[in-house]
């Protein structure tokens, strides 16, 4: 790892954090986050902003800035993963900074669809709940959890592009006898 010199009393930017991790989003969804520019020892003015990486975009900022001694802005970053896989990427800030060009490193993961759920819970005493799923309205479902679920909610990520689904939730209670399926639920996933 290797650390910039810079004369002491010399205007320096520092981007923080150095690295901005988005962790896994479904692909041609967004993920948004923030990141700060401090403006160390005396006041820098930034003039741009190059970014590379496929997916990743800056906003929230206007060039050029400057920014006092001590004080920070923010500025956001998205990723919207085009495909599966990882991908990497930076900001580089131009400044009059004596480390400029500062950069910050991106990294982000892009999955296959995943489906968010979730339910009003049971009025009566419940063990937990099963959720079905299936391809036609009305059925036929087949279950997706693997043991009772105790909370109202599940992730899916096992659906596939361009393909349309029907949920369906029921409660068990503590003689493992499901209830009456719920309203029914239709999810359209897109594509790719």
């Amino acid at each position: 790892m290797s650390r910039d010199t810079v004369a002491i009393g010399a205007p320096a930017l520092v981007v923080n954090p150095a690295t901005l991790n988005f962790g896994n989003v479904a692909v041609s969804k967004t993920k948004k986050m923030t990141g700060s520019l401090t403006a160390d020892n005396s006041d820098v003015t930034v003039s741009s902003a190059e970014w590379s990486g496929e997916g990743y975009v800056v906003a929230g900022i206007t060039f050029p800035v400057t920014i006092t001694a001590g004080q920070s802005i923010s500025f956001d970053v998205t990723f919207t993963p085009p495909t599966t896989g990882n991908f990497s990427g930076s900001i580089s800030f131009l400044s009059n900074a004596s480390n400029s060009p500062s950069t910050e490193t991106l990294s982000g993961g892009g999955v296959p669809h995943t489906v968010d759920l979730s339910w009003d819970p049971s009025t009566s005493q419940v063990m937990g709940y099963n959720l079905y799923r299936g391809t036609r309205s009305g059925g036929p479902y087949s279950k997706i959890n693997s043991s009772i679920l105790d909370g109202t909610s599940f992730t899916d990520g096992t659906v596939e592009s361009g393909a349309t689904y029907f949920y369906v939730a029921k409660s068990v209670d503590g003689n493992s006898r499901e209830s009456s399926p719920s309203n029914e639920a239709e999810v359209v996933i897109p594509n790719p």
